[in-house]
């Protein structure tokens, strides 16, 4: 009888600790959909006391943090305080399950983040190779994955800008990286936006592809919707700010 109850209590504690747990993805979430980011930030990190391996938490924590540091526009190191944190998470969430397309997103992600603080050459061409090989791992994982898409995209673009001392530093260090193309830059950012119809950054990053590409009526049309979209973070508002300033420049 005794170990009846015991198995009973047990049951029922595993119970109330899965819907807190829920309860609480479900209350961070909603603080999301708010634009709260510093808010569901917390509960998210409440939910790894109980479950520290949760893949989709750490990822998410991963993609919170660089929302906020994408809204540091002034401080320098509070923006890359962020960044590093959203890099602690990611590569938290890869040793949890290196097989999900998320966690490999948010590797790509994360890397791509710190591509600008890194004063260390080797480290910043180690960065720069890190976001293709994720990139590539999470596309491979599920093609219509519309995240992986876009960090693809934007690392075709970014090796395109590359300035030729960071290209010196590519090919002295790894001996070179695949080029960059600008028409693969706009494939994979195009099918972001067919995937991801919201997704703020990708139609900014593609409005600058095109105009790489010296396509300034499409410029122009991605940019235009651009404006029209919704905030889904809080830092939106300040990357739909930089588009409008491009599209002031294309008109």
């Amino acid at each position: 009888m005794t170990n009846y109850l015991l198995c009973i209590a047990l049951l029922f504690g595993s119970r109330i600790e899965a819907q807190s747990v829920t309860g609480m993805i479900q209350q961070a979430e909603q603080m999301e959909r708010q634009l709260k980011e510093s808010e569901a930030i917390k509960i998210y990190q409440s939910v790894l006391l109980q479950e520290p391996q949760n893949v989709l938490v750490l990822c998410k924590l991963a993609e919170l943090h660089t929302v906020l540091g994408n809204k540091e526009s002034s401080d320098k190191k509070s923006k890359k305080l962020m960044y590093e944190t959203a890099y602690a998470f990611a590569k938290r969430a890869y040793a949890a399950d290196s097989n999900r397309v998320e966690s490999n997103y948010v590797m790509s992600m994360a890397s791509g983040n710190l591509t600008d603080f890194e004063s260390d050459n080797k480290k910043v061409v180690g960065y720069v190779r890190d976001v293709r090989h994720y990139a590539d791992r999470a596309v491979s994982l599920q093609p219509n994955y519309g995240k992986a898409q876009y960090v693809l995209g934007k690392w075709h673009y970014e090796m395109v800008k590359l300035s030729a001392f960071k290209k010196a530093a590519v090919k002295l260090f790894f001996g070179g990286l695949p080029e960059g193309e600008i028409e693969k830059a706009i494939f994979h950012m195009e099918k972001c936006k067919q995937l991801e119809p919201y997704m703020v950054s990708n139609y900014l990053d593609l409005g600058r592809a095109y105009k790489e590409n010296r396509n300034p009526t499409k410029a122009i049309e991605i940019l235009t919707q651009l404006q029209k979209l919704p905030n889904r973070t809080s830092a939106d508002p300040i990357l739909k700010a930089a588009g409008a300033e491009l599209l002031a420049n294309l008109q």
